[in-house]
């Protein structure tokens, strides 16, 4: 698996929890398949250095939501992570799946993170009012910009991770949907995206 604190910039004590994240994901996911079998033996660098590349470009915030949460990322790296980074943010994860839900749940609450989960389809939700949403393996980006127009403030920011072929979805997306982007390569899988996007506007 490789040295779990390669690329991570956290204390001893976020280190430790991260690690215990990752044996609760290597517990539930034969039940469960919160990762595919193939890349469970590859959970930090496939999943949890991925996902924390956005401690380093999110902005401070209090309110992130999370949509299509799955297994966590990015949304339980972030909480675990917040609680020295920014223990004021609050982590909202939505996730449909029972059996997903319970996971997440169950991770809260042995990590005593600051974070909730709804057991339900982003488009059943009430407007969350986050100040950032992020996805990761959810939709394509236009179901995302449109669930990102029901649930962002005015002036938040989206953060989705998007595999090699994010340059054909962000051309499609253009043609309903104006926003202002701006590209993050990955550091972990290099024809894959953070695609930062706000101003989102349906036309």
């Amino acid at each position: 698996m490789g040295d779990p604190g390669a690329g991570l910039n956290v204390s001893r004590e976020t280190l430790e929890r991260l690690t215990k994240y990752h044996d609760l994901i290597s517990k539930w996911s034969p039940r469960i398949n919160l990762v595919s079998k193939s890349s469970l033996k590859e959970l930090w660098p496939r999943h949890i250095w991925d996902s924390y590349q956005l401690i380093d470009i999110a902005p401070k915030v209090e309110k992130w939501a999370d949509f299509g949460s799955g297994g966590g990322f990015p949304a339980l790296v972030i909480a675990i992570c917040a609680l020295e980074m920014a223990p004021n943010l609050h982590v909202t994860m939505v996730e449909s799946d029972q059996r997903k839900t319970a996971f997440l749940r169950t991770v809260i609450r042995d990590l005593h993170l600051n974070a909730s989960v709804h057991a339900e389809r982003v488009e059943a939700l009430a407007p969350l009012h986050a100040e950032v949403i992020s996805a990761r393996a959810l939709a394509d980006l236009s179901d995302l910009l449109s669930y990102s127009a029901q649930h962002l403030t005015k002036d938040g920011t989206a953060f989705f991770l998007k595999g090699e072929k994010w340059e054909k979805e962000l051309k499609d997306a253009r043609e309903s949907w104006s926003f202002t982007l701006r590209t993050h390569r990955s550091k972990t899988s290099p024809r894959a995206a953070i695609l930062e996007i706000k101003d989102i506007e349906c036309v």
